[in-house]
């Protein structure tokens, strides 16, 4: 489970680090590149075309605000090299949730939408949404729902989810006979509560 306490050191709250995070193209692109895997500062300023001292300080401040973790140290010529990665985020089922605090639950979804947000926009600076506009899937819209249609979404994303998992195992399956490159996809799921007040029935408004 994510400890709550990572996320906000320097007495910044969650919300302030997913904000801090995002804030910065640099921070935004080491995200991405974390969320794949391990890399060192050098790796990454490699990758990305940026300095090194510029790179190692992002992040630092990714660290040190519970954005990123550190995932090994390993001894080469003498000195420790430090790999980091994206804060793991394993699977929590309801009952999981549940089982949380309120600013557990806070901190899992700041990060997640961390990690969204973070591909969303390095993608978006690459030009890659705009790269195949029949495939590529970009919506969203508030819907009124009372609670049996609240319930009746969670099923449905729950089911879709399933499915989208399932079309991977497909997919990989096949290429594990074509020898054909994958393309890598974010897919992002959300149904959340909008921060405002849902209309009266009575309401001519939507």
């Amino acid at each position: 489970m994510v400890n709550a306490s990572r996320a906000g050191q320097r007495g910044k709250s969650i919300e302030e680090v997913v904000g801090f995070a995002l804030s910065h193209r640099i921070r935004v692109c080491v995200l991405a590149l974390l969320n794949e895997g391990t890399y060192t500062p050098d790796d990454i300023a490699q990758i990305l075309g940026e300095p090194t001292n510029k790179v190692a300080y992002h992040v630092k401040e990714l660290l040190e605000a519970g954005s990123i973790e550190l995932a090994k140290v390993e001894k080469v010529r003498n000195a420790d090299q430090h790999y980091y990665r994206a804060v793991e985020m394993p699977f929590y089922s309801n009952e999981d949730a549940e089982a949380m605090t309120p600013k557990q639950r806070q901190v899992i979804a700041g990060l997640t939408l961390q990690h969204m947000m973070a591909e969303a926009m390095a993608a978006f600076w690459a030009g890659k949404l705009h790269e195949d506009p029949g495939q590529v899937w970009m919506t969203w819209r508030w819907f009124n729902l009372d609670a049996q249609g609240r319930e009746d979404l969670a099923i449905e994303q729950a089911r879709w989810w399933e499915r989208v998992q399932e079309i991977e195992a497909e997919s990989t399956s096949r290429r594990a006979g074509s020898g054909e490159d994958a393309d890598s996809i974010v897919v992002a799921h959300l149904g959340f509560p909008r921060e405002r007040t849902a209309p009266k029935v009575t309401d001519n408004k939507r």
